[in-house]
């Protein structure tokens, strides 16, 4: 059978052996017909609390939270209709503020991709950045002891309005709503603090967990804490179209934008698979190996332990150069010495999260990677084993793995999240 992978913006057709794979797709939703027209009635009648309009008056200072260049999210669309419901807002008091968490800041090509270039010229447009202390003004602590740094133009504005896309997430259960505060718009030492190694290893910072999840529970906290006048989340289809709005007060709109999804992109299947073909959902998720640790999570929920992961992620951003991740992975010569050391008392180095998950997927699989953008010295650099053909490598795993074997792929990679439909018993 002939499988079609989300990789890099073109996609990557496969042929698979058909009486032994099982293709797990999340359930396609429509979009809706008009978008504009969808977000603009969003804003005017609100999953819960009062419309936009009503929350902002002519004089205030309003900061709008959107997604970096690594998330799909529509932001010209949203942010197009949430100006036009603020007619009474002069444009010089608005700032748009990219939540990067520690991600690279956006160039300005990049920004007028995002935005569009009418917006990034009539509005203030700014990059956070979560290592400029001048930048960042301390909000208190988390009763778990996470301190509480944000962006100062966010905590200062009169209005802030976040706006995101809803996806299950590795560790934070969904994606959305509070994040696009923190991380999004953190300080150094708060994601450090929500991503240090207790946290990401707690059994519940899982996909599709929000209540009972440590980072998520203190994502909610540091919202609640400094303050969020509005939200505006959407759901996206594979097609990355809308499909859903919800908005107005933060916790409310982003619980039912987390149940939809959950009913739409999270699948049941009947039990664990000795091979699991993913992706990272192609461009722009899959743009850098650092990302594909999503893809590859996905697909540690329904390997078997010593089973083999195969992720094809395009990666045309490399490792990338920009983040402490490929570094961290060359401290040392395995996958089980990395987590020792990240586990260790007082280890804090950014993007160790994402080698922590990285470690404990490769102590129940091995995980095999095809990623253009990154040369197979350095695909092994980073611990994995370098392909450069999928439908090989997956004969491979099949025929190592015994009569039998069985394949599951996730074509769209972390936009379907599998479960065991019933969890297995003990031993």
């Amino acid at each position: 059978m002939r499988v079609q992978l989300d990789y890099g913006s073109g996609g990557l057709g496969v042929d698979l052996p058909e009486e032994r794979t099982v293709v797990v797709a999340p359930r396609h939703v429509p979009a809706v017909s008009d978008s504009a027209a969808a977000l603009r009635e969003a804003l005017e009648r609100p999953t819960a609390g009062p419309p936009l309009a009503a929350l902002a008056r002519a004089g205030q200072t309003v900061a709008i939270s959107v997604c970096d260049i690594t998330r799909a999210q529509p932001r010209q669309v949203m942010l197009e209709a949430i100006v036009a419901a603020l007619p009474q807002v002069a444009p010089g008091d608005v700032t748009i503020l990219v939540a990067t968490g520690t991600h690279r800041a956006n160039t300005h090509d990049e920004l007028v991709a995002m935005l569009g270039a009418e917006l990034v010229q009539r509005y203030r447009v700014v990059n956070h950045d979560a290592r400029d202390g001048a930048s960042l003004a301390a909000a208190g602590t988390t009763a778990s002891g996470v301190p509480i740094q944000l962006n100062r133009l966010w905590l200062g504005a009169d209005v802030r309005i976040t706006t995101g896309f809803v996806e299950p997430h590795f560790f934070a259960g969904f994606s959305g709503g509070p994040k696009m505060v923190a991380p999004g718009l953190a300080g150094l030492d708060t994601v450090l603090g929500l991503h240090d190694a207790r946290h990401v290893g707690h059994p519940k910072a899982t996909w599709g967990i929000t209540q009972g999840n440590p980072i998520h529970d203190d994502v909610r906290e540091i919202a609640r804490l400094t303050g969020v006048t509005f939200a505006i989340d959407v759901a996206l289809n594979r097609d990355q179209a809308i499909t859903k709005v919800f908005a107005g007060e933060l916790f409310a709109e982003h619980a039912a934008a987390c149940a939809h999804v959950q009913a739409t992109a999270m699948v049941p299947v009947d039990g664990l698979f000795d091979v699991v073909l993913t992706t990272n959902s192609g461009y722009p998720l899959d743009q850098n190996l650092y990302q594909s640790v999503k893809g590859m999570s996905a697909a540690a929920c329904i390997v078997k332990p010593g089973g083999t992961i195969i992720c094809a992620a395009e990666c045309r951003d490399g490792v990338p150069a920009h983040s402490a991740y490929g570094a961290i992975l060359r401290e040392r010569g395995s996958p089980a010495a990395l987590l020792e050391m990240i586990e260790a008392p007082g280890y804090r180095v950014p993007d160790a999260w994402q080698v922590q998950v990285q470690a404990l997927i490769q102590a129940k699989a091995t995980v095999l990677v095809k990623a253009d953008g990154v040369s197979l010295d350095a695909l092994r650099a980073a611990h994995f084993e370098p392909i450069t053909d999928v439908a090989m490598a997956v004969r491979g795993a099949l025929s190592k793995a015994g009569p039998g074997a069985s394949l599951a792929v996730l074509p769209h990679g972390p936009q379907t999240i599998p479960y065991l439909a019933e969890p297995l018993a003990a031993e």
